[in-house]
């Protein structure tokens, strides 16, 4: 198998084990039946953004150039602040955007990535943002009607837990087991006070679990940058969240997006 196109985020589904698939142009390939082969990936000096094509020299916000990022709104900082986010003020980059993803039911959830952490995600985005996150285990536990309430409810939790991944850690193996419910029902607890004044609604959804297509975790782990190692040749040993696990090193596919590479293997199929 060979083929050239731009990377973008890997597409997940939930199977046992997770399956992955990289979209790239028009055609999609399974990548879980490249793991245990060695495979060449090959970078070919070229970024193009991911919202007007143009090329670009650095990519900015995970697959765009630097006037895309300035002005579309899911490149704003209240994307990673969502308790900042400013819809209602007015002030959206992109009114239209914000109604179709902001302004939607999102849910505050609890996952074990690389330990405990507490996270939020678009109702439509479960179980994917977990799944992105190489967690093993998540439990949804409230559900708000628009982003900003979301992030306001999570800043409460992060009082007590984290709200990060530590994806160094998360790439050693699976995270030891948590018992999620018994810490939805402590945190409920903790912030039951504070959560007056917001409209929410408690979930009763059973516990979901994920198992990735791993052969071999590395015992160190050491991270490829495109922009200074242009061509990968190893073996793919497992793919989890969204990195490939390289015998020699991993790749964070997302982080490359808009990179032009060819990617050569022994077995891979597109569909």
């Amino acid at each position: 198998m060979k083929f050239t196109g731009t990377l973008s985020k890997m597409v997940s589904y939930p199977d046992l084990p997770v399956k992955y698939v990289l979209p790239m142009e028009m055609v999609h390939f399974d990548l879980t039946k490249l793991i245990g082969s060695e495979v060449t990936l090959t970078y070919s000096g070229k970024i193009i953004c991911g919202n007007c094509g143009k090329t670009t020299k650095k990519s900015y916000a995970q697959g765009y150039c630097f006037p895309c990022t300035m002005k579309l709104a899911e490149c704003d900082l209240c994307i990673l602040k969502p308790e900042t986010c400013h819809y209602d003020k007015g002030t959206c980059r992109e009114p239209l955007w914000g109604e179709e993803n902001c302004m939607k039911p999102h849910v505050i959830y609890l996952a074990n990535s690389s330990g405990l952490k507490v996270g939020i995600t678009r109702r439509t985005q479960v179980p994917t943002r977990w799944i992105d996150q190489g967690a093993t285990q998540a439990l949804p536990i409230i559900e708000v009607q628009k982003r900003l309430t979301s992030g306001l409810i999570e800043v409460l939790f992060k009082k007590h837990i984290a709200d990060k991944t530590d994806w160094r850690k998360m790439l050693k193996g699976s995270a030891e087991e948590i018992n999620l419910m018994e810490w939805k029902e402590k945190l409920l607890n903790l912030v039951v006070d504070e959560l007056k004044g917001h409209e929410y609604t408690i979930l009763n959804e059973p516990e979901q679990r994920f198992v990735y297509p791993v052969n071999t975790y590395p015992e160190k782990v050491s991270s490829f940058n495109l922009d200074k190692v242009s061509e990968i040749k190893s073996k793919l040993v497992g793919i989890k969240g969204q990195y490939l696990i390289f015998e020699s090193g991993v790749l964070n596919v997302r982080a490359h997006s808009g990179y032009q590479v060819t990617i050569e293997g022994e077995n891979g199929t597109a569909t």
